[in-house]
């Protein structure tokens, strides 16, 4: 078994969509990232990547390639774990908390859950939290958005 940590956060700007766990969530600022910049989705793979012991997000798919300007977070995460299989591993589960004041969360985990379970990850080894931090630091001031994630992997 390995595990592996993963963490992201991207600033909160006007004219970008939100985008967390895959879906699409109405909210009057998105978060600015070379990708789709779905911070909950990058630490997850951030996390798979750790646990392969195979570097980090930056290394597999660079903000200065333009082939990854405007991607999915969900289909990264898709080839991260078609990796950890062909590295012998499947996911055991995945643990992970968003931190942000606003927008609440709740009413989106179940599809978060679904959409990330699409790449691969079986829905009932996924688990997201959503925080805020009390009004603390860049996401208490609604700056930024930040994810943390935990992964556990184990030989198939």
């Amino acid at each position: 078994m390995r595990i592996g940590i993963g963490y992201d956060s991207h600033r909160l700007v006007e004219g970008r969509r939100l985008i967390l766990g895959g879906v699409e969530i109405p909210f009057e600022k998105g978060l600015l990232g070379h990708s789709d910049a779905d911070v909950l989705v990058h630490a997850i793979i951030d996390s798979i990547i750790g646990a392969l012991g195979e570097g980090d997000i930056g290394g597999h798919f660079p903000d200065t390639d333009d082939k990854w300007k405007g991607a999915s977070s969900i289909k990264l995460l898709s080839k991260v774990v078609e990796l950890a299989g062909e590295k012998g591993f499947g996911i055991v589960n995945i643990d992970s908390t968003v931190i942000t004041e606003k927008p609440k969360l709740l009413p989106y985990i179940d599809e978060m859950k679904e959409n990330i379970s699409k790449a691969g990850i079986p829905l009932a080894a996924i688990n997201i939290k959503a925080k805020s931090n009390e009004g603390m630091g860049f996401t208490g001031r609604g700056e930024g958005i930040a994810a943390q994630a935990v992964c556990l992997l184990s030989h198939k």
